[in-house]
């Protein structure tokens, strides 16, 4: 249960109670509990059990963990709180009183309460607690903690008839006397009307609309005692659709596969579904699931990203209708702690939860089968805060906790996974053919450095891609281009003297945003207005340089302003329903062209694309990460795999000045096999992941010179014990973020060496530089698996 406990002489945090025992502490006195917070467990063993192995794999504290899996209404903060107390003030009082006192005093006139941080708005400066305490000496106010309990559910008004008017002849009695309130008289025939229709309460708001009544008709009829109001607790996510369709029927291949995991799941706990872009793995997922919820199992369905439950929740309510609830970040924090109950509950709206990495931390008991959609995307990592967790690994671990089975699918599996699925660790089941037969779409690769050339590029689109996009929309189908930048252009620079503004905060040049004529940082939000000249030497011949999203966006609306022409990345996708309105109007034909990020990429299902174009292949291929080039061919791939997914095959162009780079090559071919091997070779070459796992060391700080000093001890520590498995001090690509200065140290461990040992010698080290009084300062940020 949650507790709260006081920490100090004024705060009050939220905390668990984990275990009950009688061993006193013998270092400090403790303190008393100040409230229980919960009548039933919010938290079961085997979550605590599931949140140890996190913390101790990922080398987070339990706190962490429990900070991360909580909804944060459930984090309970206190505020200060001070009265005022009923005292008339005095002529001493007066005199005692300064400015500052007197101005607290005048703002409990229009609030009984105020809390610290008005108080500070009223004096208008941070240190406020001299003044407070002149008062509290003074006995005018005094301090009290309030908790604050976040989370309200939501209640909505119903409206029935009393007793007393239940009987026929007194109802009659009352519609006499109503006659001359018409109304008043009204509503209570609709109130008829509806019960009539549907046997089951009536809301107080469909009555007064239904019947085109104030609300003080209706408190009127309530003060007669005609009616009366109750509320019942609803929760805010709910399908008003008729469930169970029918399943759709496999065909040949998505029923051998189908077959193929079950066979999988009596000799492995997981299994990798390695199955082509539109072979129709969802349909594979969707009868699986239905099995293990005819046994009364939960099932747990992870997605990388937010944009894709959109999609997929209204494929699936027809399927499982209110068996299915839905979990992540851009739900409310109302919507999350209704989620959380149902599961504790075991709710039947909540066998089925689909969600984003967050929804592994749900209360589960029961679990059958945990689902991982597009497991080899970056999105199941979690960067920051603390625990630094890969949802994908961690799901497995719960499963084999709960004794569950995993379903991994993708159709460009990362190396890692493909890799435990060859040497027989996990079953593998694959799918090589589109569903209905549909061919693959046709790659081409175009040489941009040979189109600029001949002079045949019009703005970023070579004249193969024009011609390609000019005859899709002539033939009313739709087409993707994809990006990987948002914003208008990343670089702007003065054609005199070469300058670019950089971002004061971070080592990074400025991006141009268009649409609000800024210059933006990507780092850490810092914006200026768009120059006009420049900074260093007053020229006003400025040019951008590379381009965005936005860009694209533009020169497309010049080049087709007849059709619609959508954006989708994280400045046009934000709130809560961004995602929905931009792909369901893609859906619905709104929108022709939809040029995009990598959210792009994520297994969306869009019937009329039968063209994908990727603007510049070469900046995905040139990221200094030793997964570069697998990430590379997994985007691009993924990308082509939106195109052509009905009839008629698709068509994917690549521009790229490079064109006879081997990832391009193996793309242009759906050689998935070979770039495997290939890396595989590399890795194994250069002892990288699957050969080794890795853990990154970052430090951060913001004196230069101490960042130096410590990243070189730390480093030096570490290779005492560890040898040459560790790689830096380095700065990384962005060495400065928000006026911190970055340092990177890698741990390689080998397959062989005991992780366990590591992590205590790791700790161990950390331990003794958090001691040295001039490190103390310097930030420590441990991932483990940092891939």
């Amino acid at each position: 249960m949650r507790l709260a406990v006081p920490f100090g002489k004024s705060k009050i945090y939220t905390a668990l109670a984990i275990r009950v025992h009688q061993e006193e502490p013998r270092i400090y006195e403790a303190k008393e509990i100040e409230q229980i917070l919960d009548e039933v467990p919010v938290v079961h063993l085997a979550q605590l059990n599931f949140w140890q192995w996190m913390a101790s794999y990922y080398m987070a504290t339990l706190g962490e963990v429990m900070r991360a899996a909580l909804p944060g209404a459930f984090l309970l903060e206190s505020e200060t709180i001070i009265k005022r107390l009923s005292k008339n003030l005095t002529e001493e009082h007066l005199e005692d009183l300064d400015d500052e006192s007197v101005a607290i005093l005048n703002a409990f006139k229009d609030q009984p309460i105020l809390r610290i941080s008005e108080v500070m708005q009223v004096l208008g400066k941070k240190k406020v607690l001299p003044s407070i305490n002149r008062l509290i000496d003074l006995d005018l106010v005094a301090l009290d903690q309030e908790l604050y309990e976040a989370y309200k559910p939501k209640l909505v008004k119903y409206v029935r008839l009393t007793k007393e008017y239940e009987e026929e002849a007194n109802m009659h009695i009352a519609l006499d006397e109503l006659n001359r309130a018409p109304k008043q008289r009204e509503l209570l025939l609709n109130y008829f009307s509806i019960q009539a229709r549907a046997k089951k309460p009536i809301k107080a708001k469909e009555l007064q609309e239904q019947s085109g009544a104030s609300s003080a008709q209706l408190k009127a009829l309530i003060s007669k005692g005609i009616f009366e109001t109750y509320k019942i607790q609803k929760d805010r996510i709910t399908y008003s659709g008729k469930e169970d369709s029918a399943v759709k029927q496999l065909n040949a291949q998505q029923e051998n596969a189908l077959n193929e995991v079950k066979a999988s799941f009596d000799l492995h706990e997981v299994c990798l579904l390695h199955g082509v872009t539109a072979s129709g793995k969802t349909e594979v997922y969707v009868n699986l699931i239905k099995e293990y919820l005819c046994e009364g199992k939960q099932v747990l369905y992870l997605l990388p990203e937010i944009a894709l439950t959109t999609q997929l929740v209204s494929r699936l309510q027809e399927f499982f209708g209110n068996q299915l609830s839905v979990y992540h970040s851009k739900y409310s924090v109302h919507e999350r702690v209704e989620v959380w109950n149902n599961v504790l509950n075991k709710a039947p709206k909540a066998q089925l939860v689909l969600g984003a990495r967050s929804a592994l931390f749900l209360p589960f008991e029961n679990l059958g089968l945990v689902v991982v959609d597009e497991e080899h995307e970056s999105s199941y990592k979690q960067y920051d805060p603390a625990p630094r967790y890969q949802a994908r690994d961690a799901g497995i671990v719960l499963a084999y906790q709960q004794g569950a089975k995993v379903l991994l699918g993708s159709a460009t599996p990362s190396l890692e996974t493909y890799y435990n699925a060859s040497t027989g660790k996990y079953g593998l089941v694959t799918m090589k053919e589109r569903y209905g037969n549909i061919l693959m779409p046709e790659n081409s690769i175009i040489d941009i450095q040979e189109k600029h050339r001949k002079k045949r590029m019009t703005g970023h689109f070579s004249d193969d891609l024009l011609r390609a996009i000019t005859d899709a929309l002539d033939l009313g189908e739709q087409v993707i281009l994809f990006q990987n930048r948002r914003g208008y252009s990343p670089i702007l620079e003065c054609n005199t003297c070469g300058h670019a503004p950089q971002c004061p905060n971070c080592d990074v040049s400025l991006t141009f945003h268009k649409h609000r004529s800024q210059l933006r940082c990507h780092y850490c939000g810092y914006h200026i207005a768009m120059l006009q000249k420049c900074m260093a030497c007053g020229s006003e011949e400025l040019d951008t340089k590379g381009f965005g999203t936005e860009q694209i966006e533009v020169e497309l609306k010049e080049l087709y302003p007849e059709h619609n022409i959508g954006r989708m990345d994280s400045d046009t996708t934000r709130g809560k329903y961004g995602f929905e309105k931009i792909i369901t109007a893609f859906e619905q034909g709104e929108i022709d062209i939809l040029v995009g990020t990598q959210m792009l990429t994520k297994g969306l299902d869009f019937r009329n694309v039968t063209l994908v174009g990727i603007l510049n292949a070469d900046s995905l291929l040139n990221i200094p990460d030793f997964r570069a080039h697998e990430r590379s061919f997994q985007l691009i791939q993924q990308v082509s795999g939106r195109a052509g997914r009905t009839q008629k095959r698709g068509t994917v162009l690549i521009q790229s000045y490079n064109p006879h780079h081997q990832i391009l090559q193996q793309v242009s071919v759906n050689a998935y096999e070979k770039m495997y091997h290939e890396q595989l070779e590399e890795r194994h070459i250069y002892k990288y992941p699957p050969f080794c796992r890795t853990i990154k060391i970052t430090l951060k700080h913001r004196d230069f010179q101490k960042i130096e000093e410590s990243s070189v001890w730390l480093g030096q520590a570490l290779k005492n014990v560890f040898k040459d498995q560790v790689l830096g001090p380095e700065p990384p690509p962005v060495s400065r973020i928000r006026n911190e200065y970055y340092r990177n140290i890698l741990i390689k461990i080998p397959r062989k060496q005991s992780l366990e040992k590591t992590k205590k010698a790791i700790l161990k080290i950390r331990s003794t530089f958090m001691s040295i009084s001039q490190y103390r300062s310097v930030k420590i940020v441990l991932d483990v698996d940092n891939y």
